[in-house]
């Protein structure tokens, strides 16, 4: 062999694989991914603790803590049966909403009626992945205030003040963008019912005229 030529340099061995998933970050990192994880198990455990309480028959568990559990389930989280009722509602209830707004040159005005429900359903019909939102909010944010009011507008229990509170912030937050240049001061809201026609192969005479539900007018 020439003395000028040299053995080539033992390729350096490529460094081992790492492993997957969690078992591949550093120490830190792991003991972060882990508290993380931790927290968001507790937290699904409780709340399916709480909703199987707010769903499961009465008991003593239930009856010990149906404060906390209500806190937690209403409004949000309410559970109901109404898919499987025997006897479905052949209504169509909008709810609608107005305003008294205080503009920018001081002047104070009121808004027409604007139809939420209709927007709700504009936003998702023919859509693929209509919004759980979208399509539940408004629905069941009236549905807890009549449950919780009598005919006359006035609350027939505890959770009528807080079925109040959230129908108005709905309110709000849809009409708001609207407004950006004004103080909204109060609004008001009404739900206009109308029964659903009877098909047209049916003797069945139904009223179709539609009926308005005002509710008083409620400062922001």
């Amino acid at each position: 062999m020439d003395s000028n030529e040299r053995e080539p340099a033992a390729a350096t061995p490529p460094p081992p694989p790492r492993a997957p998933g969690i078992a591949g970050l550093s120490t830190p990192y792991r003991v972060l991914a882990a508290l993380a994880l931790g927290a968001v198990g507790v937290a699904a455990c409780t709340h399916l603790a709480f909703v199987f309480l707010h769903v499961a028959p009465s008991n003593t568990v239930s009856k010990q803590h149906a404060r906390t559990v209500d806190a937690w389930i209403y409004p949000e989280f309410e559970q109901n049966w109404k898919l499987f009722a025997p006897n479905p509602l052949q209504q169509n209830i909008a709810v609608e909403v107005r305003a008294q707004v205080r503009t920018a040159a001081g002047e104070l005005v009121s808004t027409d009626w604007r139809n939420l429900s209709a927007e709700d359903g504009a936003a998702i019909r023919h859509s693929l992945l209509p919004s759980h939102t979208e399509q539940n909010e408004l629905r069941r944010a009236w549905d807890f205030f009549t449950g919780s009011h009598d005919e006359e507008n006035k609350p027939n229990g505890e959770r009528g003040e807080l079925s109040e509170r959230y129908l108005q912030r709905i309110a709000v937050n849809r009409i708001a963008p609207d407004h950006p240049g004004g103080d909204i001061l109060r609004v008001q809201l009404r739900s206009a019912t109308k029964a659903v026609a009877a098909p047209k192969w049916s003797d069945e005479t139904t009223d179709t005229e539609t009926y308005y539900r005002e509710l008083p007018w409620w400062t922001v």
